[in-house]
This record gives structure tokens, sequence and C-alpha cells, in this order.
């Protein structure tokens, strides 16, 4: 007749799929009810990420070694494991088995988006990526708007990635590495893609990318809410979201689509930025060229703070240095880059 014991026993060698613990090292096995007469095993198992692939080979895994251990059949319910235990264990996954969407990994994602185009969110992307690496943070930014790309020749990149075996290492420029399906589009050709076809490309960018150690991982989305957002949202369930907009009500009352959209997801706004806020012309006076207040009152609609507000600007450049949409850390704009980004590193290392 089998036992609580038995089960215990058979169970506890079994090893949880994404931190490589035993079951019992992690206190995994929750719940063990045995029905006598029927030799009915129900078990409830914790693991660190549910509803994958992962689960379901150990769920088999499970029921190979209960059955061997004396059970007729097998009931298994999975939840998963406290965020102290992951804390604790997720450190020690070598970062090669690691990868960017296991639980084990301690990288945060921040999607910046917008409502529509235009409204300059892959010059915010670039230059918050660009402004957290010079704070010191190790940053990885993909391009994830794969149809209207621009991010590689916004940073003056004209190298291409390095494939090493089956792993692509991302370019690094400005100490940010970067991915972009503009590396492997020739001569600016156009994608013809359907939805499944982008989602495959994205899952690539994460799983497939020699990213190595990164604290942020920056995603400039398409604009709108269409299948990439909604792939996004769905890969990455705890992305936070920064919200673009100008200072025009309308692009401001388009842009709470794309905030609505994070929210009904349970993804965490972090803020807004209000683009091209202002003109400043040399004697120092502020023309409103898109109007006023659009950024502080979407900030309003989505419960958020407004993390800050940029003027309309050219960046310095020089054709030996050549990164046209790449603010220099002391031009007025990239002191303005660098406070929302301290800003934003305050915001996450509180929670």
């Amino acid at each position: 007749m089998i036992t609580e014991g038995k089960v215990r026993e058979a169970l506890s060698g079994l090893k949880e799929p994404f931190l490589h613990k035993s079951l019992g090292e992690l206190n995994a096995i929750q719940e063990i009810k045995i029905k006598e007469e029927k030799d009915h095993v129900s078990v409830k198992i914790a693991i660190a990420k549910t509803g994958t692939a992962e689960q379901l080979q150990l769920q088999q895994q499970v029921v190979a070694v209960l059955k061997e251990a004396g059970a007729e059949s097998v009931g298994i319910r999975f939840a998963e494991l406290p965020e102290e235990v992951l804390a604790q264990f997720r450190s020690e996954v070598p970062a090669e088995e690691a990868g960017l969407l296991s639980p084990a990994s301690s990288t945060t994602f921040i999607a910046v988006a917008s409502g529509k185009g235009g409204v300059g969110k892959s010059t915010v992307s670039v230059n918050l990526a660009v402004s957290l690496a010079r704070l010191g943070k190790k940053v990885g930014l993909i391009d994830a708007d794969i149809y209207g790309f621009s991010v590689p020749d916004m940073m003056g990149i004209t190298k291409r990635p390095v494939v090493r075996g089956e792993r692509i290492l991302p370019v690094e420029r400005f100490g940010v590495k970067v991915i972009s399906m503009g590396f492997f589009v020739e001569d600016n050709a156009p994608i013809i893609w359907r939805g499944p076809m982008l989602g495959k490309m994205l899952n690539s960018f994460f799983n497939e990318v020699e990213w190595g150690e990164v604290d942020y991982i920056l995603l400039d989305l398409p604009p709108g809410t269409g299948d990439v957002a909604l792939d996004v949202h769905t890969m990455l369930p705890a992305c936070k979201e920064i919200i673009v907009t100008t200072p025009h009500p309308t692009a401001a009352f388009v842009a709470a689509r794309a905030g609505a959209m994070a929210l009904r997801t349970e993804h965490e706004i972090l803020g807004v930025i209000e683009n091209m806020s202002y003109f400043e012309s040399k004697t120092g006076d502020k023309e409103y060229v898109f109007g006023e207040g659009g950024g502080e009152k979407l900030a309003d609609e989505l419960q958020t703070k407004l993390l800050g507000q940029l003027p309309l600007s050219q960046p310095d450049w020089n054709e030996e240095d050549f990164s046209p949409s790449v603010y220099q850390e002391d031009h007025k704009l990239g002191v303005i880059y660098r406070q929302i980004a301290e800003n934003v590193i305050t915001s996450l290392e509180r929670k």
C-alpha cells in the first residue's frame, strides 16, 4: 500500500525544470492526499513557472515515479513557487541556462509604447537606454517595431550581429546591446508578414540572442495595440511600461489606449514621457508648437506620473561618430534623459 512517506520520497529527487534544484530542496511538494481504497494519489507541486512545456514534462515524470511506487492513479495540481524562494535560488542558475524569459532571470523588461506613430517613441527608447547605460546599468535594447525598425540607423550602427554556434551576438553601441529586424533585412526592404511570423521573430530575439547579464531590456514597441504589443503582453507578464505622447490633446487621447492595454494586462506603468513639449528660442522664450498639457492629462488618466518633458531640439553629432538621434550627456536633452533614467531606476529599485 502506498503511503505519504513513499510519495514524498519518490518525488523529492525530481528536478524542478527552471531552477534545476530537487523538489525536496525547494520544499515544492505542498500537498499529498491518498485515497487508500483506490490507491489514488493527489499531489500539489510548486514550480517557478506554470503553463509551460517544462511543466508537462515534469507532470509525466511525477506520474511515472508515483505509479512505480504503487499508485493506481495520480492527480496533479501545479502552483508557482513564492517570490522569496525564486530570489533565493535564481542567482545559482548559470546565466546561459537562465535565459531572458526564465523565472530565474533577474532582468527587468521596460516596454516603450505609444498610441500613434510620429511622437518620438523610438528616440525616447534609444536615449533612455543610453542614459541608463551611462548610469552604470547593463542595458539591452530590442527594436520590436518589426515593420518600422529604425534603432540601428538612429544609433549610427553600421555593424551586423555575429552568429556564434546557434546564438546571435547583439551589436553594442554606447554601452547598449542592440538587436533589430533591421540587421536581417537587405537594402531597407519592407517586411510583409502576418501576425504569427512577428511572434516568432520576437521569440527569437528573447531566446536566440546571447544577451549575457543585463539589468534592463528596453523594447521599442510599434505604435498602437497590434500583434507585436499583444505578443509582448503575453510573453512578458511582469513587463513595465512607459507611454510616450506629445502635448497635443488628440495624441494624448490616442496614447491612452496603449496605457489602457497595459493596465488591462496588469503591466505596471512606470510613467508618461511628453516629447516635443515646446521649442525654446535663442532668447529663452518657449513656443508650445503642439499645444500644452497632454502629458500631464495622460498621466492623471493612467494614475501614474509624468517622468519628463522633452523640448524640440537637434542632437549634436559629427561625421566621425555618426549617431543622428543620440544626445550627448551634456546636451540640454541629454541632461533631461539622465534625470528620467534616474527616476526610472529609483522607481524600480523601490519595488
